[in-house]
């Protein structure tokens, strides 16, 4: 019987419900506006401490580590490199830019006990020219890419949305170094690439967009937005876009409802999609902005200084939580796709005081536990609140363990997503998930 050893720690890898920092809720939030907010406080994965500010709880923590891990691995493919920023950062080095007093209000401004002027940072181009030139001298050290996940800070007129347009959130936030533009281009476009594999591998359809480059500026810029009936945007792109490569994606049509104008259309009307998304992620090159206001040079073969291309690439992951909500969810709770699931599986033991249910509960639990993520819900609550909160949370396999069934010597296996139902043995069940 799975339980608690004379310590005190749970037996094996044992992820337990009952032990699990949970609290689900039936009802809507008053003040939640849209789906993701809505099902994001009701799965208790979200605890607001002010507006637009967010404690994130661990079933929202479990599902963040899955989109690091996938961010990380692709990021990793194209030779970046990964470091920690610094949240707090000088004004001088923003002053050196000549952003310190024009990026605005969203900016929030600090004294140190010194009277030093410091910042909360709302994106990291300034820090990560100042590091490039501490230790970076000559073309040999280029092409670089360093990147970070990370929290920022802007102070937003007016939050809302829960963490879609919050204060706080969490961001991937990239910067590259290349010696010209041809070299800087093929780095935007291995960027690019691996944005695309990033959001396909956690289930999503990215659609990049012809974008702005605002406060970053610079003058080659898309932006990443996933199909949603909820999302912010009107999106107008060429229905190719659904199935083509990571590298036709880099020049197939789509723009958003600000920039699109029919006559500069390049698809025929049968071919035109319209659709709402959100965005989730933003690349940008900007040339030498940066490196010539930050007198940031390296030598070239022949000594002479040249300032590197740059350019910044990012993903907004507490956002891109809540886009995937809004994306995959149906009116009993999420959806979550399997690569970002917070678990794989949760086993429903219905009759927890039944000797057979805990009996068959426990030992597919653990069978199949040193291969995959399973909560196994062992409360002591009614039936139908126990099913409720398996769809609220959206794992992406239900084992549901009954009396009746156990009894028969079945157990029924749901998947999420489509609804379907199978009844199985506990052994074809353990087969299926080692397989």
């Amino acid at each position: 019987m799975i339980g608690l050893n004379r310590f005190g720690d749970l037996d094996w890898r044992i992820m337990l419900f009952s032990k699990f920092f949970a609290y689900t809720s039936k009802e809507d939030p008053s003040d939640a506006k849209i789906v993701s907010h809505r099902l994001m406080l009701r799965a208790g994965m979200i605890s607001q401490t002010a507006a637009g500010i967010y404690c994130w709880l661990p079933l929202a923590v479990r599902v963040i580590e899955k989109i690091i891990q996938i961010i990380c691995e692709e990021q990793d493919k194209i030779g970046a490199n990964r470091v920690y920023f610094t949240t707090i950062q000088p004004a001088e080095l923003w002053r050196e830019s000549g952003r310190y007093d024009a990026y605005g209000k969203e900016m929030l401004r600090i004294k140190d006990r010194k009277d030093g002027d410091f910042l909360y940072s709302p994106t990291n181009e300034e820090q990560a020219t100042d590091v490039f030139r501490r230790y970076v001298k000559s073309y040999r050290g280029l092409p670089t890419m360093l990147y970070q996940i990370h929290w920022k800070f802007r102070d937003e007129i007016r939050p809302r949305f829960g963490v879609m347009r919050g204060r706080e959130f969490l961001m991937k936030d990239g910067y590259s170094f290349d010696i010209d533009f041809e070299s800087a281009k093929l780095t935007y476009e291995k960027v690019f690439i691996s944005y695309i594999r990033t959001f396909r591998r956690m289930g999503l359809t990215p659609i990049p967009v012809q974008a702005d480059s605002g406060a970053i500026g610079g003058n080659m810029s898309h932006e990443f937005q996933i199909l949603a009936n909820t999302g912010e945007s009107t999106l107008y792109y060429d229905k190719a876009l659904l199935s083509a490569s990571d590298e036709e994606l880099l020049t197939t049509f789509a723009v958003a409802d600000e920039k699109y104008n029919p006559k500069d259309t390049p698809v025929s009307k049968n071919d035109l999609m319209v659709s709402k998304g959100i965005e989730v992620g933003h690349v940008f090159y900007f040339g030498t902005r940066y490196s010539k206001a930050m007198n940031t040079f390296v030598l070239d073969k022949n000594g002479q200084e040249i300032f590197p291309e740059m350019g910044s690439y990012g993903i907004g992951v507490s956002r891109l939580i809540a886009a995937i909500i809004e994306a995959s969810h149906d009116d009993r709770g999420i959806i979550w796709p399997d690569a970002v699931a917070p678990f794989y599986a949760t086993i429903l033991n219905l009759h927890t005081k039944n000797d057979s249910c805990r009996t068959v509960a426990d030992e597919i639990y653990r069978a199949i536990s040193s291969k995959k993520e399973v909560l196994y819900d062992d409360r002591n609550i009614t039936v139908g609140e126990k099913l409720a909160d398996a769809d609220l949370i959206g794992i992406p396999w239900q084992i549901v363990v009954g009396q009746k069934k156990v009894e028969d010597g079945v157990v029924e296996l749901k998947n999420r997503k489509t609804g379907k139902v199978l009844e199985m043995t506990p052994n074809a069940i353990v087969e299926r998930f080692l397989r």
